[in-house]
């Protein structure tokens, strides 16, 4: 059942700090204790988790007010669960963070951690189009630090970094056989024949991953491919085995990385054949892979956005979301603009990824203009002319002239784009004739471009008088990405879309509030200050 904390704030004779020398108090009034307790933990609104509860019986739940503090001081630290709990046990800093001026005040089993998890992680996978109670949290208590400091959010920088959940990188042979000894431990002990038991040797292990020539590649995958068949047709007359989970994963790498032979043997397919989307490990089904630069990566993308005007006296990230790593800079950002439109944003800095797909345009409907480092693509093809060569009127859907100064003989507007016909005779005499993107028609030649074309066109040349200042603006947030990921974003401990979120949301909140603390003891000028800070009851 779910009950919204209420501390008791009476003052006990047994309080640590009441008995504390008066130099040893100076310092704890100084910790990160006193900042988290007043902005975060006092802060946190319980009501959303009222979903992951039964309504009406069972006993009254721990404080999830405690739990989420727990959850984001062990993401601040970067520690693991056994220290999380020997310091909520033994740690003062901890426990004065979390409201208790004793220790032992409120004791814990470590499985009430645990079970608020899984709640919390079942909930998301059933709510995947609605509210994600992480980052509702985030966003609520992101607004009350900057409401507090004051940076302004008008200027923002995005940008995407690759994640790593807890698998390793792997390649075919190794992913292959993961999920062979996956399935085939599923296999009753009393039921496997001999050739199943040695698929679960360390030999067949050593022979198999260790032993083998690059020229054996892919005849070990073959050969693999086919214990994966034997195996599935066993397992598939075994419902008492309970491997549905097993032979659905098994089903797919046999489609993903084999093709069948006249014979109904499966045999490795292709390589260059295999798709990104393909299965990637035998531990976690939604991990994806992409080829960046020279570099392959092995599981998620996250896109992350940030405050970043220079009067700011720190910058607090507004916005992430975490993407199979096949989504692009586009689709990710076209994906978010209404929440960093929500967070205040007026302009926003991002590299030439995010410059393409209409991204401009969709981006001025929410009230946001684009400022680019580079954009994604040159503008024109080698030894051609682009459009950026061609004169057009004050709005923008009209040619006037091209290249060499002359005037179209006729012009026509459509809805997504704009055309124009030249002389033929001019044409054929101009001194950019093979360099003109200019199309030959019957009586004529003809250019025609589109309105996103233009808009790109425009961007490029603002791009090329702003490049200094824009790359000033967005070239910071790649120290935030390096940030997070010594604080273990760059592999997560967790497995899966899903919990790979709910943990980059913890991470991230604990990067904003780190800032935070440093900002109010000194680190950062106090540029700006504001008085008003929410109530967790507003």
């Amino acid at each position: 059942m779910f009950k919204e904390y209420e501390a008791n704030n009476q003052q006990s004779l047994f309080n640590s700090d009441m008995w504390m020398d008066e130099r040893t108090k100076k310092r704890l009034e100084n910790s990160w204790a006193p900042v988290f307790n007043e902005h975060i933990y006092k802060m946190i609104d319980e009501r959303p988790f009222e979903a992951l509860y039964n309504e009406k019986t069972g006993a009254p739940n721990f404080p999830v007010r405690i739990l989420l503090s727990l959850e984001i001081i062990k993401h601040m630290q970067d520690i693991s669960d056994s220290e999380l709990f020997e310091k909520y046990d033994f740690d003062y800093l901890v426990n004065y963070a979390l409201g208790q001026r004793a220790l032992g005040e409120k004791p814990m089993a470590e499985r009430t951690l645990y079970y608020f998890r899984e709640r919390l992680y079942l909930y998301t996978m059933k709510n995947l189009e609605g509210n994600d109670l992480i980052n509702e949290q985030f966003k609520w208590l992101t607004q009350g630090l900057t409401i507090n400091a004051g940076p302004y959010t008008d200027k923002q920088r995005v940008d995407t970094t690759q994640i790593m959940s807890n698998i390793k990188k792997a390649g075919r042979v190794s992913l292959a056989y993961d999920v062979l000894v996956k399935v085939a431990k599923k296999i009753p002990k009393e039921k496997r024949t001999g050739e199943e038991e040695a698929l679960l040797s360390p030999t067949f292990k050593q022979e198999t991953k260790y032993k083998a020539k690059s020229s054996e590649t892919e005849s070990k995958l073959t050969i693999l491919l086919r214990h994966c068949q034997a195996v599935l047709k066993r397992l598939e007359g075994m419902p008492e085995a309970g491997a549905e989970d097993e032979t659905r994963i098994l089903k797919r790498l046999l489609a993903e990385q084999g093709i069948e032979n006249e014979n109904g043997e499966a045999c490795a397919k292709d390589g260059k054949k295999v798709s990104p989307k393909s299965l990637q490990s035998a531990h976690d089904e939604e991990a994806t892979y992409r080829k960046k630069g020279e570099a392959g990566h092995t599981g998620y993308v996250a896109g992350i956005t940030e405050t970043c005007s220079e009067e700011n006296p720190f910058q607090a990230i507004t916005d992430y979301t975490v993407e199979q790593n096949v989504a692009s800079d586009i689709e990710i950002l076209h994906s978010r603009l209404g929440h960093i439109s929500e967070a205040g944003c007026e302009t926003l800095y991002a590299d030439g990824g995010f410059s393409a797909g209409g991204i401009i345009e969709e981006a001025a409907s929410q009230g946001i203009e684009m400022q680019y480092t580079n954009m994604a693509c040159n503008a024109s093809g080698e030894g051609k002319l682009g459009i950026d060569s061609f004169i057009l009127n004050e709005t923008l859907d009209t040619i006037v002239q091209c290249p060499a100064g002359n005037a179209p003989i006729k012009t026509s507007v459509a809805e997504k784009s704009t055309g124009a016909n030249f002389d033929i005779g001019s044409c054929k005499q101009c001194p950019y004739f093979d360099q003109c993107p200019a199309r030959p028609q019957k009586n004529s030649f003809a250019v025609r471009m589109s309105y996103d074309q233009i808009a790109l066109s425009e961007r490029r040349k603002a791009f090329i008088g702003n490049f200094k200042e824009n790359t000033g603006m967005r070239a910071a947030i790649e120290g935030t990405n390096s940030a997070l990921k010594r604080k273990g974003m760059g592999k997560l401990r967790v497995r899966g879309i899903v919990k790979c979120t709910i943990v980059v949301g913890y991470k991230i909140l604990a990067q904003n509030i780190k800032r935070f603390v440093k900002y109010t003891q000194g680190f950062y000028d106090k540029k700006i200050q504001s008085t008003f800070a929410p109530s967790a009851t507003e």
